[in-house]
C-alpha cells in the first residue's frame, strides 16, 4: 500500500485480498518500507509475516525481497512457527538491551 506525498513515497506492507485495489482495503499491516532514506528503512513484524505466509498469503515480488531482507522468508522456509520467531526476537532485544546497559556502565 503506497502512502506519502507526491514524489515522496513510503509503503505499508499489508495482508490484503487479491481483489482489493493497491491502496484499498486491507486486512492487517505487517510492516513498513521507506525507499527514500539511505539505506532504505525496512520494518517488518516477522511473526505476523510468517503467520500470513503459513495461512497461504502470496507475496508480490518486491514484498518477497523485503521479507528476505528482514529474515521472515527464511523463517517461513525453515518451518519455524510464528511463536518461535517472536520468542527469538524478544531474546535478541533483551540481549541487545543488556549489552547496551553493560557498555553504558563501563563508560
Amino acid at each position: 500500500m503506497r502512502t506519502g506525498k507526491k514524489k515522496q513515497p513510503s509503503y505499508r506492507v499489508v495482508a490484503a485480498d487479491a481483489r482489493s485495489p493497491r491502496d484499498g482495503r486491507f486486512i492487517e499491516i505487517v510492516g513498513t518500507y521507506n525507499p527514500r532514506t539511505e539505506p532504505s528503512e525496512i520494518s517488518i513484524d516477522n511473526a505476523k509475516a510468517v503467520g500470513w505466509l503459513r495461512n497461504g498469503a502470496q507475496p508480490s515480488d518486491r514484498v518477497k525481497k523485503l521479507l528476505e531482507v528482514s529474515g521472515a522468508w527464511e523463517a517461513f522456509q525453515s518451518g519455524r512457527t510464528a511463536e518461535e520467531l517472536a520468542a527469538e526476537q524478544e531474546a535478541e532485544a533483551a540481549k541487545a538491551a543488556a549489552e547496551a546497559e553493560t557498555a553504558g556502565a563501563e563508560a
